[in-house]
């Protein structure tokens, strides 16, 4: 199979890309015209086998032993993962320096490691793709599109926020189902909040660690996490930010829709963590602990069999736009940053 490449896939979608990022509602908020719906085939009863692309995080090998467990209990139970091609970055040391011991580990639960993304989508019929390097995870992305294959891309689901918007454009044009997530976002207590514990949210502060990567905007890498448990309890609606930085030590304030504040803080130093606090019209709720990997592998396995995505892309471009604007805020001395700015050209960018 002979994937496209990244300049003329995009070429290609210019105009499918000004019609999913469209301009932003009157209010100021952050919106796509809809976000993209996809036709599924995938019977709910209907088993399927997993391939993995990338080997350089813990998360393969994780995932693995939940998804080929024998004794799976049947919310994870019916994607097994049988094909691996291990490269992720090419050079984030932390990231390379993994492949090796991950490639052995992940064989000896049973997977076949194949030579190339072409080959792997061979064999399977659905992927994770966990390169965590996220500026390979258009051109990774880009064959299994072509493909047909339901694809859920762990964090971050870029390194740009442009790159972001052509994947949800590539996703639209071959009418194939993805979506990207935090496991935060799973948390039991978050999930309570999201039902209605605590009425209507009002206002929420996340935190989690925010380890630095030159080769991604800062919080892309690590403060994902904290951001996306924010917007979980928040939903979309962010119109701006503001971002006070220290060495040790990011705090984001997103002002939300009808008045709504949201806060991020991002840590380097001290007692590292990750939780926060959701305020809402009849009650207050604590955010954590941290649930692990498997509520997000549940999600995962009924995207695949129902081809549903469970985030929209529209909150997903909102989560990636926050922290995008984040960086600009702190390169303007704390300025307040609008979602609709960094959208506009992420969108403009997309389609060159």
């Amino acid at each position: 199979m002979k994937s496209l490449n990244r300049r003329n896939f995009i070429k290609s979608t210019a105009l499918s890309s000004a019609a999913l990022s469209s301009a932003a509602l009157s209010s100021g908020v952050i919106s796509l015209a809809q976000a993209p719906t996809f036709a599924s085939s995938v019977n709910q009863e209907v088993a399927g086998k997993v391939g993995i692309i990338g080997l350089d995080t813990s998360h393969s090998v994780a995932f693995t032993k939940v998804l080929n467990d024998t004794n799976a209990e049947a919310d994870v139970a019916g994607c097994t993962v049988v094909a691996a091609y291990p490269h992720g970055s090419k050079d984030i040391e932390s990231s390379v320096s993994r492949i090796p011991k991950y490639t052995e580990e992940i064989q000896e639960l049973g997977v076949k490691i194949v030579d190339s993304i072409d080959a792997l989508l061979d064999e399977v019929d659905f992927v994770l793709l966990e390169t965590n390097d996220g500026r390979r995870h258009l051109e990774q992305a880009l064959p299994v599109f072509e493909a047909g294959k339901p694809v859920f891309i762990d964090k971050p689901i870029s390194a740009s926020l442009s790159d972001a918007v052509a994947l949800f454009n590539a996703a639209e044009k071959y009418d194939v189902p993805m979506f990207s997530s935090s496991s935060l976002r799973y948390m039991r207590s978050a999930q309570e909040v999201v039902n209605g514990s605590i009425g209507k949210v009002l206002g929420a502060t996340a935190y989690s660690p925010a380890h630095l990567e030159p080769t991604h905007p800062d919080l892309y890498w690590y403060g994902v996490h904290g951001v996306e448990a924010l917007f979980t309890v928040m939903g979309t609606g962010c119109q701006s930010v503001t971002r006070q930085h220290s060495e040790g030590t990011d705090v984001v304030v997103g002002s939300w829709n009808e008045g709504r504040i949201g806060t991020f803080r991002g840590m380097r130093s001290g007692e590292l963590g990750y939780g926060g606090i959701a305020f809402g019209k009849t009650g207050i709720a604590p955010l954590g602990p941290y649930d692990g990997y498997r509520p997000l592998l549940v999600e995962i396995v009924k995207f695949f069999k129902t081809g549903q995505p469970p985030v929209s892309a529209e909150e997903t471009l909102e989560i990636f736009a926050f922290m995008t604007a984040a960086d600009v805020s702190k390169q303007r001395g704390g300025q307040s940053v609008t979602l609709e700015e960094v959208m506009t050209e992420a969108r403009e960018k997309a389609e060159l």
